[in-house]
């Protein structure tokens, strides 16, 4: 039974740590690139417009916005089929299990948001980065615990899988109602329309994936133009796959996740960190991290993150809201609740939407998720190695 129970989050997790492992030699070669003899045509490159389609009716981004907007709406639509199904079977449909990682991830979000925005209060253009430091990397934290194998119980294992799936949840939330932009009623109605759609089609039990396909990339471009950002397009039509928990073979929802996933592990996520972790670090001092925005972030994620899930969740577990995860003790736990300070990956998507009309924020954007990331790794790590031995 509990063999049954663990192999799907056991695919997960290797999927996910080997992934997170390709995503730091990405963010490694996009920095040396962006400076060295070849910056100027990497950021060029980025620059560069692209039109898919025919004249007068196609679709025309610059390679980083193809990047951002079109195949992170594949990754937000992996995520979402992700979340979906733990809510429906995984560990987050049970109310005792789900209570630590949900009460976390709170503690996980607003925590580091206060430290941001104590920081940066006095200055309305960077305040718009509260969310930064608010996210988790799923994909690097799980790599850091996978180095330490067997010594990890399992259990920190899920807790650290299922905190990151609902920060996830909290960052699409965030994104949808903070970081949209001025909403064309026009295309609103056709995103109600193709929804709707979307509802029908599983409504009557449509197993193939061509028609939700057909109406999801429609549901995309209204979605883009409707000044709501992309990617929550890939949200939408995730939400409306159906899930079969009874029969896990017929489950069109699995077979997705399950077909997905190496492509968004393996190409999508490293594409978007060598496209968006690369910056110039010509005129770097160390006096630069106290600049507000790079400062925010840095102490949101290593401070705000490291407190805000631990205590949160001491809290939840001594009033008995919650159980600590088995085999695991307090060094350990507090261990994986500083590796949550790990946002990367969503950090800088963050980041680009919050900074995107005010785009000479985006360095300190870059050098605080990366410092605030690596301090955190580090740490943590440490922490993990000492927690293990007792």
């Amino acid at each position: 039974m509990i063999q049954n129970i663990t192999k799907p989050f056991k695919y997960f997790f290797k999927l996910e740590s080997a992934s997170g492992l390709l995503l730091l030699l990405s963010a490694v070669l996009a920095l040396f690139i962006s400076n060295s003899d070849y910056s100027a045509y990497y950021f060029d490159t980025l620059e560069k417009y692209i039109t898919l389609g025919i004249k007068g009716f196609g679709i025309k981004l610059s390679v980083l916005h193809w990047i951002n907007d079109v195949l992170m709406a594949i990754f937000f639509f992996l995520v979402s089929l992700e979340i979906k199904r733990e809510f429906v079977q995984g560990e987050l449909s049970n109310p005792k299990q789900a209570a630590l990682p949900i009460i976390g991830a709170v503690g996980g979000m607003v925590v580091p948001a206060a430290f941001y925005i104590f920081i940066n209060f006095n200055n309305s253009v960077t305040l718009n980065g509260w969310a930064i430091p608010s996210a988790t990397d799923i994909a690097f934290s799980l790599g850091v615990l996978s180095l330490l194998g067997k010594r990890v119980p399992i259990s920190l294992k899920v807790f650290l899988t299922a905190l990151a799936i609902i920060d996830d949840l909290g960052a699409i939330v965030i994104i949808a109602f903070f970081y949209s932009g001025n909403i064309e009623i026009k295309y609103l109605f056709l995103m109600f329309i193709s929804i709707l759609v979307l509802i029908l089609l599983n409504k009557f039990n449509v197993k193939k994936f061509f028609p939700y396909l057909i109406v999801g990339i429609l549901l995309w471009e209204f979605t883009h133009q409707s000044g709501i950002h992309a990617t929550i397009a890939g949200v939408l039509l995730a939400l409306t796959i159906p899930h079969d928990k009874k029969k896990s073979s017929n489950s069109l929802l699995l077979k997705l996740e399950h077909s997905i996933s190496p492509y968004v592990a393996f190409g999508i996520m490293p594409i978007f960190a060598f496209a968006n972790a690369g910056v110039s670090l010509e005129g770097l001092t160390f006096s630069s991290l106290f600049n507000p925005v790079p400062l925010g972030i840095v102490t949101g994620l290593f401070f705000g993150k490291q407190f805000g899930v631990f205590i949160f969740s001491y809290l939840a577990i001594y009033f008995k809201y919650a159980d600590k995860p088995n085999n695991s003790n307090w060094t350990s736990f507090y261990a994986v609740s500083v590796l949550t300070g790990i946002g990367f990956t969503m950090s800088l998507f963050v980041g680009n939407l919050a900074f995107i009309e005010n785009i000479e924020y985006m360095d300190g954007v870059k050098i605080g998720v990366l410092v605030g990331s690596l301090m955190s790794t580090i740490f943590g790590f440490v922490l993990l190695l000492i927690g293990s031995k007792k």
